[in-house]
């Protein structure tokens, strides 16, 4: 079995930063990308950021405040947060590519974490 464990979420005033990390566990053979999504309340679940081989995507409403990085060797990936606004305010999901090998054969499939809650209120 493979989980994710988010941590990093909290409460934090507008322009303040935060930031969330994600560690990956479990039979993995290997992680061919890593990145973050959020949901708020009555909003569709929406990318805010991958990392891979291939490099980093961001959505536009957060480029130049947030940076995503990963840490291969922990299979850890993070989320730095700055500035964040109001709109910022939404569960965020760390989301995973992960390859298990079952002894017989490789099997790559997306994980999702349990998700961690990010408030920016005054």
């Amino acid at each position: 079995q493979v989980q994710l464990v988010e941590s990093g979420g909290g409460v934090v005033q507008p322009g303040g930063s935060l930031r969330l990390s994600c560690t990956a566990s479990g039979s993995i053979f290997s992680i061919h990308g890593m990145g973050w999504y959020r949901q708020a309340p009555g909003k569709e679940r929406e990318l805010v950021a991958t990392i891979s081989s291939g490099g980093t995507k961001y959505a536009d409403s957060v480029k130049s405040r947030f940076a995503i990085a990963g840490d291969t060797a922990k299979n850890t990936v993070y989320l730095r947060m700055d500035s964040l606004k109001a709109e910022d305010t939404a569960v965020y999901y760390c989301n995973a590519d992960i390859v298990t090998h079952n002894g017989q054969s490789n099997d790559e499939a997306s994980y999702w974490g349990q998700g961690t809650q990010v408030t920016v209120s005054s």
